[in-house]
This record gives structure tokens, C-alpha cells and sequence, in this order.
């Protein structure tokens, strides 16, 4: 996992910010919040103690502002797991990468949104392109997306701004006009239609998630300040 860095080296401000935004959570399992919830709160699924998820929060909270590596990350997570006796699901390497990872690119995609919004940008650069992250085994959908450039305001960033599910490495990059010449465009694509597969959900309720976006990452992790306009 790349440290959330800035050009030239500086803390990534608007990602610290993000992450720092966030209240402590104490949840059972990983969907007892859903979708854009989880820009507010910061959660570990299991762990229930308030005094281990504090810990948490200050281990990763270190990942972001200070470029802790998945490594340093591994040995706090095991010294917390051996002083609060906490028993979790899934092997280590597995459950501390998943905590380490998803929060510092969820965090990362935040600050970048933050940054691409600022009407400056928007007016120098009003396309975003949608751009697949390499991963080892991608996702058919992510695959199908890269290259595709839209309106920065286009509808559909509202549930596919990356990232788009677990151990999704997809990014967003913006453009000019130049960039548009470069590529022999005259205008945006048109964003592709969302089709839906229904779930079920641990509670036994059916929900609709966009195909190609993991249940629960239907969202724009960089849109939580909607939630407090919402008044949710």
C-alpha cells in the first residue's frame, strides 16, 4: 500500500482531515453500518471494547498522517490483540491488512474528492477519467470502466467513485480541455447504464447493488458531509 503522501513528500492533508472526521463506532460485524455511514464512524468489526478501538483509530490515524507501513501497522495490530485478549475472525495478515488498507484508501479517495471539487479545479479541469489500479485480479466491470471519461457532476460518480469494494485499487484522475485534445476526444463519454443484482443481507432483507460495486460500497466516500446536510 502506497504511504498517503502528497507531491514532494507532504502529509496529505484533506485525507487526515477525513479520517480524523470520524467518531468511534463499536460495531459486531462489518454491515452493521452500510454504504456512506462508514465516512462518519470509524469502525473495526468485533472489536466492542472502546479502549481497543481508540487504539485502532490512533494506529491507523499514525498510517495517514505519518506513513506508518503495513508492517509497523501488523506489529501494533498484534501487541493489541495480545494486551485486550481480543479474539477476531479471519487469519492476521488477512484482518490487518483489510483494516489497514480500507481505511487509508478510503481516506486517500476522500481527500482526492475534496481536492477535485474545489470550483478552481472544476473549472480548469472538468472531466474526471475513471482509471483501473492494477489489481491482481480485477474486476471485469473496474476493467470495462478504465479509460471512460465523464463530467466531473456526472450522476454516476455518486455511486462509483472509487473505491468500489474490498482490496479496490481504481483512482480518479481529472482533466482539461488539452488533456481531451491530447486523447482526440470532443466531449465526454456517456456514462454507461448501472444495472442491479439483488442480495441478501445478513438480516435476511433484499437489497439492489449496482453490478461491478461490492455490497455496501455503493457510494462516494468523498460525499459524507452530505449525511450532515441530510440531517442523518
Amino acid at each position: 500500500m502506497t504511504v498517503i503522501r502528497e507531491y514532494g513528500g507532504r502529509p496529505f492533508d484533506e485525507a487526515i482531515a477525513f479520517f480524523r472526521g470520524k467518531l468511534m463506532l463499536p460495531t459486531e460485524h462489518w454491515d452493521d453500518l452500510w454504504g456512506m455511514l462508514h465516512t462518519k464512524a470509524f469502525t473495526v468489526a468485533g472489536a466492542m471494547q472502546t479502549e481497543l478501538l481508540a487504539d485502532f483509530q490512533g494506529a491507523v490515524d499514525a498510517a495517514i498522517a505519518d506513513g506508518t507501513s503495513l508492517g509497523e501497522f501488523r506489529k501494533t495490530f498484534d501487541a493489541l490483540v495480545e494486551r485486550y485478549g481480543w479474539v477476531y475472525k479471519g487469519g492476521r495478515n488477512w484482518r490487518s491488512r483489510v483494516i489497514y488498507e480500507t481505511n487509508l484508501r478510503t481516506s486517500y479517495q476522500a481527500g482526492r474528492y475534496r481536492q477535485m471539487i474545489d470550483p478552481d479545479v472544476t473549472a480548469m479541469r472538468p472531466y474526471w477519467q475513471y482509471r483501473h489500479g492494477g489489481s491482481t485480479h480485477p474486476r471485469e466491470q473496474h476493467l470495462d470502466w478504465d479509460g471512460m471519461v465523464l463530467p466531473w457532476d456526472d450522476p454516476w460518480w455518486d455511486t462509483h467513485y472509487p473505491p468500489n469494494g474490498w482490496g479496490c485499487k481504481c483512482f480518479v484522475v481529472t482533466l482539461g480541455p488539452r488533456d481531451m485534445d491530447r486523447m482526440g476526444k470532443d466531449g465526454p463519454d456517456t456514462a454507461p447504464e448501472t444495472r442491479y443484482r439483488t442480495i441478501e443481507t445478513r438480516d435476511g432483507a433484499t437489497i439492489q447493488v449496482p453490478e461491478g460495486i461490492d455490497p455496501g460500497w455503493d457510494y462516494n466516500v468523498g460525499q459524507g458531509d452530505n449525511l450532515l446536510r441530510e440531517g442523518v
